[in-house]
């Protein structure tokens, strides 16, 4: 059963549509990237999700159930875009109040691990009014956390945080999903959402113009480019197999897997070919997103 499904959901704010007959699902266990540009409709479908407000038509359902129950609001973990924290309280104080708010145990030991796991344990003696805007996202995502919710709902999870922190990000989230946590993410940030999401929608004009695998989405299969040093052997590489690739100077090739891919190189190199570099044929989510967006 889908974690969160929504069949024909629209959303409007008088005269203005932010979400047109949006239909998605979203499996247990997955991590599920929503990009489109401002004004998508992204932060809307956000709200329903939260129960924050309730659709014009169509449905939402959110972990078998509806979002406005209490028992399905318990299990989810929110980390919003503009986060807004007591700037007087200490980090262990804020934790405290919303483990409080959650119904959960509020000891300091466990506040403390809380802390240690998004790198802000160094940090428990000041005040939230002296942290970054990074070291606020992460106290955010702490919060989000406790309880080990069942679903992550996080809007622009990384804004403002260092590539060191991103990376502490990442990988708590991927522990999160090893304990079988669903992710849904909303980012900017469209290499973070690469790197971090297993299915991604493009959303615009409050439609879901695309969805799938970051493969499906944004590349062939299998193939590869390459670029070779000069003197490049282009009759050999040709007679083996490769192809002239859309760039000056790179070649084009398609391999089932590593093994098959290690001959086409071992060939190239057999025929006097010197590799320089190697990459995916693949666009960049950021290309994607342009293209389907100006196609809309």
């Amino acid at each position: 059963m889908p974690v969160i499904e929504a069949a024909a959901l629209r959303k409007c704010y008088g005269r203005d549509l932010a979400l047109h007959g949006l239909d998605l699902a979203v499996e247990r266990g997955a991590a599920f990237g929503l990009i489109g540009l401002n004004g998508a409709g992204k932060t809307t479908f956000i709200k329903l999700l939260l129960s924050v407000v309730r659709p014009t038509s169509g449905t939402v359902r959110v972990l078998g159930g509806s979002p406005e129950e209490p028992a399905v609001r318990a299990r989810i973990g929110y980390l919003p875009e503009r986060l807004h924290l007591p700037d007087a309280l200490k980090p262990a104080q804020f934790l405290s109040s919303v483990a409080r708010l959650k119904g959960l145990d509020a000891e300091p030991s466990s506040l403390s691990r809380a802390l240690e796991r998004v790198g802000l344990i160094g940090d428990a003696h000041r005040r939230i009014g002296g942290f970054s805007k990074g070291m606020r996202q992460r106290l955010g995502l702490a919060a989000a956390l406790l309880g080990s919710p069942d679903l992550l709902v996080l809007d622009e999870p990384t804004d403002g945080v260092d590539p060191l922190g991103r990376a502490a990000i990442r990988a708590i989230l991927t522990e999160e999903r090893a304990r079988g946590a669903t992710l849904f993410l909303n980012s900017h940030l469209l290499s973070e959402t690469e790197r971090v999401c297993d299915r991604i929608g493009i959303l615009a004009g409050g439609k879901l113009l695309r969805e799938g695998t970051l493969a499906e989405l944004c590349g062939e299969a299998n193939a590869w480019i390459a670029r070779f040093a000069e003197p490049v052997p282009e009759d050999a590489l040709l007679r083996i197999g490769w192809t002239r690739g859309l760039s000056p100077g790179t070649f084009r090739c398609h391999a089932a897997d590593a093994d098959a891919l290690s001959v086409l190189l071992d060939r190239a190199r057999a025929g006097g070919a010197r590799l320089v570099e190697l990459r995916p044929d693949a666009r960049t989510l950021e290309e994607v997103l342009s293209d389907v967006v100006g196609d809309a």
